[in-house]
């Protein structure tokens, strides 16, 4: 199962003066995991499709970082 946030450990050298960042994470979209666009995909309506950022409801993809929560839905 592919998972949409990644995480990954940076190098931490010893002779940093600042503390280090050990865990990264960073977001992959959705259509990165589909190996071609199928037929009859669900479609957003034109005002939602415009908010969303795309057409068709699978490659939708709402970025969050790491300070805020996720939510669910549509942008407002």
């Amino acid at each position: 199962m592919n998972t949409h946030n990644k995480t990954y450990h940076p190098y931490a050298s010893p002779f940093d003066p600042c503390k280090p960042i050990t865990v990264k994470t960073y977001s992959t979209p959705p259509h990165l995991y589909m190996g071609f666009q199928p037929p009859n995909l669900p479609q957003f309506s034109p005002m939602e499709a415009l908010r969303a950022g795309t057409l068709w409801k699978d490659f939708y993809d709402p970025y969050y970082n790491s300070y805020e929560k996720s939510k669910g839905g549509l942008p407002s």
